[in-house]
């Protein structure tokens, strides 16, 4: 399989992932389960690659997933070209121990 369930429905899933994203790219810095930073990891990787591409066509595949304006607008202005020269590999996950609720690993997911 390509992806993590994650333990909900697709629908679920998807908007969840979306609500991350935007949150991420807004923020720069997200603290979450690991399975969960693992899939954000992901998707937030080929949004900033299409922050890179930098065309009318990326905009408007970001416009489609974000779900904030403005945090498309950052997302071609300040937060691509800062990885202009970088091939991949624009987030990093860094762990910081467990839940006191229910135990689950937390991490720390931010831009490099």
């Amino acid at each position: 399989m390509a992806y993590r369930k994650l333990g909900m429905k697709s629908a679920h899933r998807k908007a969840m992932l979306r609500n991350m994203v935007t949150s991420f790219l807004k923020e720069e810095r997200i603290e979450t389960t690991e399975p969960r930073a693992k899939e954000l990891k992901r998707v937030a990787d080929k949004i900033i690659t299409l922050g890179k591409k930098g065309d009318l066509h990326a905009r408007r595949q970001a416009l489609a997933y974000l779900r904030e304006e403005d945090v498309v607008t950052k997302l071609f202005a300040e937060i691509a070209p800062r990885y202009a020269e970088r091939q991949g590999g624009y987030t990093r996950i860094i762990k910081k121990g467990y839940r006191r609720g229910d135990a689950a690993e937390i991490v720390l997911v931010e831009l490099v």
